[in-house]
């Protein structure tokens, strides 16, 4: 584990990402072929763009040896970066995550990770790429510039030597998957309903499937909801209830199927238009999923605000004077596992113990070192940090500090008036994802007014509008009632428009293809957009079940959520309030200043950070001599 510089505070982002490609850079020299990730398409794009400048600056290897293979690329040039590989012709290869698997890449004797993978099995997994000759061992050096990388991924290799892997999520009972079985299933015969739902109980991810949504699965698309037809949603097989048997309904039924079947939807981008509907430039769909009216984000380098959505048109206005709240690549960030934040969650309460038990600093980075494989500067940069944040809560008067069992909680008010009510809940995305939402559906409800939301792998912030304070706590949720928060928070968003259009056109309620004739996505969006105002009332209508399901169970997680506030229920996990304070502690820089994550930002956010920072320390030198002089 390498870190370019031992001080990611003070050290100016320029001389932090020179520093950070010049050791690409050595690396790639180094070694006869190099494969990079990144953890997103316009980061594998700014590493080629670099290092290609270094290349032509020193001159000792050719910059067409030097290239990019991402999703975003056509298939050609993909194709084509692939046979150069496998020919040997390059250097180094940068890509964000199309070629961790399914790709005979030809040999790679070094892998390199800009950032963390987020889990333990894909670090695993993209370091070994290499080393696939008889004999040789795969490599790999992660390479950090952030402090909360740098504490993730030392971690990490710590648990990949000792062999711990994440845990697999499988998605349970897909109803909209099952739809499209069933179809396949009465295209062939007749079929005993009974026989069939058997038959799906032996797959892995329907062995707990419900006889009643089976039922509810085969009523929907026997056309048992007569309302649908009006919406042009007709029945693909029949169904007889009394004799449980069904079968292919229409001579069509085949071609239906066979023209629509498949689990990938259809992603395009969106057009970003200004109110009086100026163009300003287009967005990944996927992005468009995660903004809430008040989202402000950077594009063509300008600051704007989300408004509203209509089809595949986004609608905003300008907020250039503002900060952004949400990072442009926002969609493509992979969401740190559950069990590897646990383990981070048991780090950071081993580094605290050491801290306030006097431990030698040494020592301390010697075990860095040993079991966590970090560089000399990445051991300093990791003492550091957790030296601060024991000194900043240590002179608020706290006695516990944040880890797997404790949840910190802190406050905030920015230069703009707003408060960020920062947790401490180092759970990884999707867990925080779903805790955030809950929480800020309730302050919303308090405040009577939109709540705004920062959310991290490390934690999570709920922005107040100026003048608002809110007292909220996680233990206002009891575990029980946060699915049904969940459903109210998230039915009026884009997620839930999106993702139900996703589901209807694998549930093959809307069709992608007719008859040989192709369905834009903007109309399969906009009929989306109508079904799901119809639908909305059937709770068990299985389109809309599987939209919840998928949303919750894959998209967030649930079922860790649930299990956190179950915990703080019971006692195993403590919060501990620090109050309102003048500048966020080292921990919540990330949390705060989320939105400032772009590129174009990075600038503003490190300058920011040392601010923060420079303030702190004033902080604890003053509580230092206080404490000297008493």
């Amino acid at each position: 584990v390498v870190s370019p510089v031992s001080d990611l505070i003070y050290t100016p982002a320029q001389e932090v990402t020179s520093k950070m490609y010049e050791t690409l850079y050595d690396i790639v020299k180094k070694h006869r072929t190099t494969l990079i990730f990144t953890n997103t398409r316009s980061g594998s794009e700014r590493v080629v763009f670099h290092l290609k400048m270094l290349a032509k600056k020193k001159g000792d290897i050719p910059e067409d040896s030097i290239a990019a293979h991402h999703s975003s690329l056509s298939r050609g040039v993909r194709m084509d970066v692939e046979e150069k590989l496998k020919k040997g012709e390059l250097k180094a290869i940068v890509s964000s995550t199309s070629l961790e698997l399914g790709i005979d890449i030809g040999y790679i004797d070094v892998v390199v990770q800009v950032g963390s993978p987020k889990s333990v099995t894909r670090c695993l997994q993209r370091v070994g790429r290499s080393g696939h000759r008889l004999h040789e061992t795969s490599k790999g050096i992660m390479v950090c510039v952030d402090r909360d990388d740098l504490v993730e991924v030392a971690v990490m290799i710590r648990e990949a030597y000792r062999h711990h892997l994440d845990k697999v999520h499988i998605p349970r009972n897909p109803l909209d998957v099952l739809a499209q079985h069933i179809v396949g299933m009465a295209i062939e015969r007749k079929m005993n309903a009974e026989d069939a739902f058997k038959i799906v109980r032996r797959s892995y991810s329907f062995h707990d499937l419900s006889w009643e949504d089976f039922e509810n699965t085969l009523k929907f698309l026997s056309g048992s909801y007569g309302e649908l037809e009006e919406y042009k949603v007709y029945g693909k097989i029949w169904y007889d209830p009394s004799e449980r048997v069904f079968g292919r309904r229409g001579k069509y039924a085949r071609v239906i199927y066979t023209l629509n079947i498949g689990t990938i939807p259809d992603e395009v981008s969106v057009k970003v238009l200004t109110l009086d509907r100026k163009y300003v430039g287009n967005i990944e769909e996927e992005f468009l999923e995660r903004l809430v009216p008040g989202d402000r984000f950077v594009l063509g380098g300008k600051v704007y605000e989300f408004v509203k959505s209509d089809g595949m048109t986004a609608y905003v206005k300008p907020a250039f004077d503002q900060k952004p709240t949400i990072p442009a690549w926002f969609s493509e960030m992979l969401p740190l596992s559950y069990d590897l934040a646990i383990r981070i969650g048991e780090f950071r309460e081993k580094m605290f113990q050491w801290i306030s038990s006097g431990k030698p600093r040494e020592e301390i980075k010697r075990y860095l070192t040993r079991e966590c494989k970090v560089n000399s500067t990445g051991a300093e940069a990791i003492v550091s940090y957790f030296e601060e944040e024991y000194l900043v809560l240590k002179s608020l008067g706290s006695k516990k500090f944040p880890s797997h069992r404790v949840i910190l909680i802190e406050k905030y008010r920015d230069e703009a008036g707003r408060i960020h009510h920062v947790f401490h809940t180092l759970y990884g995305r999707r867990t925080n994802d779903a805790l955030s939402h809950a929480l800020a559906y309730l302050a919303s409800r308090k405040a009577n007014s939109n709540i705004g939301l920062a959310i991290h792998d490390n934690g999570f912030a709920l922005i107040y509008p100026p003048g608002i304070n809110i007292d909220i706590s996680l233990r206002d949720i009891r575990p029980e009632e946060l699915e049904d928060y969940l459903k109210k928070s998230i039915f009026n968003t884009e997620l839930m428009k999106r993702r139900f259009r996703h589901v209807a056109t694998r549930g093959l309620m809307i069709l992608r293809n007719y008859k040989g004739h192709e369905i834009s996505v903007e109309k399969q969006q906009l009929n989306a957009s109508t079904l799901l105002r119809v639908i909305k009332k059937w709770e068990d209508f299985p389109i809309l079940k599987e939209t919840y399901r998928e949303i919750l169970e894959d998209y967030m997680d649930i079922q860790h959520a649930r299990e956190v506030l179950e915990k703080i229920h019971a006692g195993e996990i403590e919060i501990v309030d620090v109050g309102l304070l003048d500048t966020p502690t080292p921990f919540a820089y990330n949390i705060v200043l989320e939105g400032l994550s772009d590129i174009v930002l990075m600038e503003d956010k490190r300058a920011l950070i040392a601010r923060f920072h420079e303030e702190l320390m004033k902080k604890i030198r003053k509580m230092s001599l206080k404490a000297s002089t008493t």
